[in-house]
């Protein structure tokens, strides 16, 4: 099942994908379940595909969780999860702009599966880590990799306004064997399956919540295959994962 959150006649609202409309939930499926109003909304009347959730605290990612990654960043990957953390205000939605900002020089795209958490979670066990999953969406982690490089950790190359786009839906089962791709103004960039990852959506969980509790609407990333490369104005970013969608953004200078 896919959930869309979208704006339309001046409000926001969830609703389901089914076939070319919306069928408008009650609310909040995270927190007030699958009932519906009995509207359905045809996709051509939407206003905006929204990012798909705001996290309620934080972004987790996991850093060189692909060998291939870890690579060619010059290095192997961790034995344990590497995490970082994002701030909720990185995140914006299918369509938005991401904006290259002025102290950077160079900004990478990282095509990405984001785990979206849906019960709080905290030193759960890998067995049970699915029964903490709401669903799954398509990320792009976009990295200043100059900043990166320059200040010998990832929190302001990671973290500025726009770096983490999110969408276009949660996919609440996510597809066996799922491929993800990044195109680059349509040229392919990074082909991976989801199953390279070095360490799993479970174990991700497990060490996570280990460390710090997770809450409903946060979101794990759960790493990038290699293919990274730089983005500049007037670029167009697309992230695509086999049976949860396709996210598409442009690439402007700040205004």
């Amino acid at each position: 099942m896919k959930i869309a959150r979208f704006s339309h006649d001046g409000k926001i609202d969830y609703g389901i994908v089914d076939d070319d409309a919306l069928v408008v939930l009650a609310g909040d499926p995270m927190f007030t379940g699958f009932d519906t109003t009995g509207e359905r909304v045809p996709l051509g009347k939407v206003g905006a595909l929204l990012a798909p959730v705001i996290p309620r605290s934080k972004v987790v990612a996991v850093g060189k969780n692909y060998r291939d990654h870890a690579a060619e960043m010059g290095g192997e990957a961790p034995e344990e999860p590497l995490l970082f953390l994002k701030p909720n205000t990185s995140v914006i939605g299918l369509g938005d702009a991401i904006v290259v900002p002025p102290q950077s020089e160079r900004v990478d795209f990282e095509g990405e599966l984001a785990v979206v958490i849906g019960t709080i979670a905290r030193n759960v066990s890998e067995a049970d880590a699915a029964s903490h999953i709401f669903g799954y969406t398509v990320a792009n982690d976009v990295t200043a990799r100059d900043l990166q490089q320059k200040d010998g950790q990832w929190t302001r190359a990671k973290g500025f306004d726009t770096f983490c786009p999110l969408g276009p839906v949660i996919e609440t089962d996510l597809p066996a064997g799922a491929v993800l791709r990044t195109r680059l103004n349509g040229e392919l960039k990074q082909e991976a399956p989801i199953s390279d990852m070095v360490h799993d959506i479970p174990s991700i969980i497990a060490y996570a919540s280990s460390v710090f509790t997770l809450l409903p609407g946060d979101v794990i990333l759960t790493g990038t295959p290699s293919g990274i490369g730089p983005m500049k104005p007037g670029d167009t970013v697309e992230v695509e994962i086999d049976g949860v969608g396709s996210l598409v953004n442009p690439v402007r200078a700040p205004k």
